[in-house]
């Protein structure tokens, strides 16, 4: 069985758009991209590492523990051997006590990229290639979370060729969210519960045909 990290943040681990409460696996789309892959007869096991409010590589100034750099080396070994890596940040680089821009969140994927490279993990094992996610351009802010994600959807702009083009510079797989879905058009962030249907099953699509990362579909 191959296994696949996602690393991400409140987008990928579900959370209910104006609420607090989370979705289930089979209904997250991680869930659904390990149910579609595994229909397609892959031997695949989806690990999630998805936290509210992660950022790339920046603190978040009233919650610890946010800056996705953090522990991520040692998440790789822990893992290890993975097939994949999958890579899902920066909305919340954009909250509005950042100054941040579609530029400085890229530059922090970067800076993910290289950790994930030089993890140490055990000899022998291979160095997992790694999926760079755009996530879906941020809409209008609405609800419990309109404060926190004021200007935004102006700073983000530019987010999915700004990625694009570390992904291309650093020879990592690349795709962009926004061209299957948009952010939930309850809070203007997040994802809805057909969101994550839409995106598990474009994701399983695009990880099956990544070439030389999953093994031939069981026969």
């Amino acid at each position: 069985m191959q296994q696949v990290l996602v690393y991400s943040d409140s987008l990928t681990w579900g959370i209910v758009p104006t609420t607090r409460r989370r979705l289930p696996f089979d209904a997250r789309w991680p869930g659904v991209m390990e149910i579609a892959l595994t229909q397609q007869r892959h031997s695949v096991r989806v690990i999630e590492d998805c936290l509210n409010g992660r950022r790339t590589v920046w603190e978040d100034p009233f919650k610890a523990g946010r800056n996705g750099l953090v522990g991520l080396a040692q998440r790789i070994e822990i893992h290890s051997p993975l097939s994949l890596v999958m890579l899902m940040l920066g909305t919340n680089d954009f909250q509005s006590m950042h100054p941040h821009t579609a530029w400085h969140a890229a530059q922090g994927i970067a800076t993910l990229v290289t950790a994930i490279r030089n993890a140490p993990i055990e000899q022998g094992m291979p160095t997992p290639p790694i999926l760079l996610i755009a996530p879906p351009l941020i809409g209008i802010p609405r609800g419990p979370i309109a404060a926190k994600f004021t200007g935004a959807a102006d700073k983000s702009a530019g987010l999915a060729e700004a990625y694009r083009g570390v992904a291309a510079e650093l020879n990592c797989h690349f795709f962009d969210s926004g061209s299957v879905t948009s952010a939930s058009a309850v809070d203007g962030i997040h994802l809805d519960a057909d969101q994550h249907q839409t995106l598990g099953k474009a994701l399983a699509q695009v990880v099956a045909g990544l070439p030389g990362v999953l093994s031939a579909p069981a026969t």
